[in-house]
């Protein structure tokens, strides 16, 4: 049984084919694959110049994580007046290891603090861009065996961008003294040590290159084919950078660490998937066409649908995070729905042009000749067919309740954020120094409690905030014009869950105040509102994204039954894959907990990425259920792309898992997830489950389209020829 009658002329575009489309010609016509590859010369020369900028469009202050609407981000609007904006205290901590410090300790800490006044970041221009705007200090501790100087930080438009090399410079202008220990904390120490974290991206670009060409050495088996989808990768990878930094400069995005070190990961592993099931396809026609023109067209006509089908649902679930209410996350969505268009737009005209450019030899030293046999025919996914259609439904339940097993870990699952101490891999300087700072100092000093109302009402603000247990120092308020501002230290660390108590506590009790008008505000208020946001969206976006996938799966599969059935199947895997995660970063890992967000991006990733594997499975499902049947259809369908899917779950799995290289417990958090869900998505929940399944429905799988009223053989009926492609 054939694809059709096909015939090639050399003229026009150089292809002319009966079944496929002259738009799936264009990228590999004779004469128009040269005009696409000068296109995309021009496309990277313009993008390069802006890959470089991405940095430097970063914001990564806190007001622009908060979500808008929170009250900790109108306190932060409103106390502009008493204390910019844009400050970030740095705590530096002097101690002898629980001995008393000397008057020579004094004095030189007092030496210290006159130096930090000079400390600055300047551009090359020599504009200031960050400088040290007061000092505090240095304080002794009541015991007598430490101080602390608090400088506080103007970090500008630059962000906490700025901190690491301006913690650098504090450091060099400490007077060094062996029987001293000395360290740098607070909230700017914490935010220069994520900022040396993320600025690693270059280490994670490497290691996510060198992942991503192992798997295709393993996959291709030739020591020429990887170099082509690497291209196309970075060449998707520079374009997707040049349109992030555009939207950052001209249209508002927000872009901030952690989407931009996302990028590339979501890039390589998508644009790769991408190229697996076209070079997969194209080698596969390449055997049934003598003309690679010709074998290239068909392969975009049939595997293109699915490529652009799985590159929306991505796209598209991602943009779903702009409902979200935690603008860190909502600014994810479109960074990374950008680069997933990229890569598809890659995939599907530079690449089909650079393979037709360099002909069969580019398959050495296995070349797919025409005339020869489809490995696919004998493989190892046609035996797993034939094995599953023994038993299907014995094997989809049995799958179904290990997987529902393993989600039982969701229990763990510890999501109510990290300490700043716990979202490293190692005890860092900030966590020691925090560590001498709260045995010596009241542990929210440096962070105080910020609470702003209407002038008139200052007085009773004071009285209500001195009568709040556990504040150790309360500040005379301060008026201008019409607002009224205090701030007032706790005794709890300011990420604590003692401090977020004390902030509902002081919320309530502030609010009650007639005519007040007060909010609070601090660095603890802003964590515990970033963490009830990131819960919320999580509640909002799951929903918003599973309603989307459904529609896309139902319009791509034209059918009502299967968009179901694979659905309950993406929420299956995701939460097999969350429960295991949960129990691996509890019992094995011994990490502290996860971040609010981390369901969501687990989630978001997962089920998009799910998505894809389903819909390259079930279009050539849907494709040769056409000529042989539901089931019959099903085993040719996996093992046609059976091999494809697990390659390309292997390539996303490696590139997430490069996140591990960054040492912070989220984005390790992040990877081994995304990875271990990918993998058992991929192995099993698509080539066995969603196999099962299909063998066990039939043509009910695809109701209420016309394939649902096709007599379908019983699986008895079908022979040892049931998995030969035709």
């Amino acid at each position: 049984m054939g694809y059709g009658v096909i015939t090639a002329a050399r003229r026009g575009l150089g292809v002319h084919v009966t079944d496929a489309n002259k738009l799936s010609a264009l990228p590999c016509g004779r004469v128009s694959k040269w005009v696409v590859l000068g296109v995309w010369i021009v496309i990277a020369a313009i993008s390069f110049p802006l890959y470089g900028k991405l940095t430097g469009v970063q914001k990564n202050d806190s007001s622009q994580w908060l979500p808008k609407a929170a009250e900790s981000t109108k306190a932060l609007n409103l106390s502009t007046a008493f204390t910019p904006k844009d400050v970030t205290p740095a705590i530096i901590v002097y101690d002898r290891g629980g001995k008393q410090m000397t008057p020579a300790d004094g004095v030189a800490a007092g030496a210290d603090a006159q130096r930090f006044k000079s400390v600055k970041k300047t551009k090359s221009d020599g504009t200031v861009t960050a400088y040290v705007s007061q000092i505090i200090g240095p304080i002794p501790a009541r015991d007598g065996q430490a101080l602390e100087t608090i400088v506080e930080i103007n970090i500008g438009s630059q962000g906490w961008d700025a901190l690491p090399p301006l913690r650098k410079d504090l450091k060099a202008g400490i007077q060094k003294d062996p029987a001293v220990d000395i360290h740098v904390t607070g909230p700017a120490g914490y935010a220069a040590q994520f900022g040396d974290a993320f600025s690693s991206g270059l280490a994670l670009l490497g290691v996510t290159v060198l992942i991503v060409l192992v798997i295709l050495l393993v996959t291709y088996r030739s020591p020429i084919l990887w170099i082509l989808p690497l291209v196309v990768v970075f060449t998707a990878l520079v374009g997707a950078t040049a349109i992030v930094v555009l939207l950052a400069e001209h249209a508002g995005l927000t872009v901030n660490g952690q989407s931009a070190f996302i990028l590339p990961v979501l890039v390589f592993g998508a644009s790769t998937d991408y190229a697996l099931l076209l070079v997969a396809r194209y080698r596969e026609e390449l055997r049934n066409h003598e003309d690679r023109h010709v074998a290239m067209a068909v392969a975009l006509h049939r595997a293109g649908p699915a490529i652009l089908a799985s590159a929306a649902t991505v796209a598209i679930s991602l943009l779903c995070l702009l409902f979200a209410e935690l603008s860190s996350t909502k600014s994810l969505g479109p960074v990374l729905a950008a680069g997933v268009i990229c890569g598809l737009a890659a995939m599907l005209t530079l690449m089909p042009a650079l393979l037709v450019i360099c002909g069969r030899w580019i398959f050495w030293p296995t070349r797919p000749s025409y005339g020869s046999p489809q490995p696919t025919d004998t493989g190892f996914w046609a035996r797993t067919g034939r094995r599953i259609a023994a038993r299907p439904r014995l094997t989809w339940v049995v799958t179904a309740l290990l997987l529902g097993v393993l989600a039982l870990g969701l229990t763990g699952l510890k999501s109510n954020g990290l300490a700043n101490k716990d979202a490293f891999w190692s005890k860092p300087e900030p966590a020691t120094g925090e560590a001498i700072q709260n045995k010596h100092f009241p542990a929210g000093s440096g962070s105080p409690f910020q609470v702003v109302g209407n002038a008139p009402a200052a007085g009773r603000m004071y009285q209500v905030v001195s009568a709040s247990p556990g504040f150790t120092e309360v500040k005379q308020p301060q008026v201008k014009g019409n607002v009224a501002y205090l701030e007032a230290t706790y005794s709890a660390p300011p990420d604590s869950q003692a401090s977020y108590n004390a902030v509902d506590r002081l919320r309530g009790q502030v609010h009650a105040l007639s005519g007040a008008d007060a909010l609070v505000g601090g660095w603890s208020a802003i964590n515990l509102d970033i963490k009830r946001a990131a819960s919320r969206d999580t509640d909002l976006v799951v929903p918003i994204v599973l309603v989307v996938v459904f529609f896309i799966l139902g319009l791509v599969l034209r059918a009502v039954v299967a968009p179901l059935v694979l659905i309950a199947t993406v929420v299956l895997s995701f939460g097999a894959a969350l429960g295991f995660s949960a129990f691996v970063f509890d019992h094995v890992f011994g990490f502290a907990g996860s971040d609010p967000s981390f369901p969501l991006w687990v989630f978001v990733f997962l089920v998009a990425l799910g998505v894809d594997y389903n819909i390259f499975l079930m279009t050539r499902v849907h494709e040769e259920t056409k000529q042989l049947g539901a089931r019959r259809g099903a085993l040719v369908g996996l093992a046609a792309t059976g091999g494809v899917i697990t390659s390309a779950g292997a390539v996303l799995a490696g590139t997430f898992a490069g996140l591990g290289s960054i040492p912070l417990v989220f984005s390790t958090e992040i990877g081994f997830a995304v990875a271990f869900g990918v993998l058992l998505d991929t192995f099993i929940v698509r080539s066995v489950l969603v196999t099962a399944l299909n063998l066990d429905l039939g043509r009910a799988m695809w109701w209420p389209s016309r394939l649902s009223h096709r007599e379908d053989p019983p699986l008895a009926e079908l022979g040892d020829e049931t998995v030969r492609i035709p």
